[in-house]
């Protein structure tokens, strides 16, 4: 029996979603200042509709970033609070993999380049191919501006199937290195943090709650190509 609770408010966007035994039940809902006031409540409706506690979660997931930087100072404040609490080990997801794993779920995306706006005339962007119902990085993940983007090589000569992702919707000439859009997912949710989260928890990569930490990426500005992509 398997129950990871997963939390994020890294984008405009603030989820939560509850992984119970194959069973799932989420909440999201788009409110960029709102996060502070919805996360908690959503975590509380989850468990008291799971009928659980946090005592007899698993793991807690949260949205390790790139996102706002506030936003995901948030998710890990509020992980870190309540695994200190109920002695959980968090499992940090990067928000890049979650929103390719949404655009495998809900637009059947192989092949998904996901790019998310990180202002400043910028893009976190990252590339994934699906592996065993997972999407999987072929790319390190980075933030650049779109024309360095659309530049690269690096980036791969492959047609990429989907974009997903606010940057795409804020840069359209991205659109120009994948074959379609997946609208149905913009931004990243919490329910698509478990997949990858439940993977960590079975094979033991969890860790404290004072060892959890956030991913902005802004120190990185170029492509890095990973060992056997």
């Amino acid at each position: 029996m398997t129950r990871i609770l997963a939390i994020d408010t890294a984008t405009e966007a603030c989820s939560a979603a509850l992984w119970q035994n194959g069973e799932l039940l989420s909440r999201y809902q788009v409110a960029p200042r709102g996060h502070t006031d919805l996360i908690l409540p959503m975590v509380a409706e989850l468990l008291a509709e799971g009928e659980l506690t946090l005592n007899q979660l698993d793991g807690l997931a949260f949205g390790r970033g790139p996102g706002s930087f506030t936003g995901v100072r948030i998710t890990l404040g509020v992980a870190q609070g309540l695994a200190y609490g109920a002695d959980l080990p968090l499992l940090g997801v990067s928000n890049l993999q979650a929103l390719a794993q949404g655009a495998h779920r809900a637009c059947g995306g192989e092949r998904v380049l996901a790019a998310i706006d990180a202002r400043m005339g910028e893009i976190y962007v990252g590339a994934y191919r699906l592996e065993q119902g997972l999407m999987v990085g072929t790319i390190e993940e980075r933030v650049l501006a779109p024309e360095h983007f659309l530049d690269t090589t690096e980036a791969g000569t492959d047609s990429w199937q989907l974009g997903v992702g606010s940057g795409f919707v804020t840069y359209a000439e991205l659109m120009s290195r994948v074959e379609g859009r997946c609208e149905a997912v913009p931004f990243p949710e919490a329910r698509d943090l478990l997949p990858k989260a439940v993977e960590l928890w079975r094979t033991g990569m969890g860790v404290a709650a004072a060892d959890a930490r956030p991913v902005y990426l802004r120190d990185k500005v170029t492509w890095q190509k990973l060992p056997g992509r």
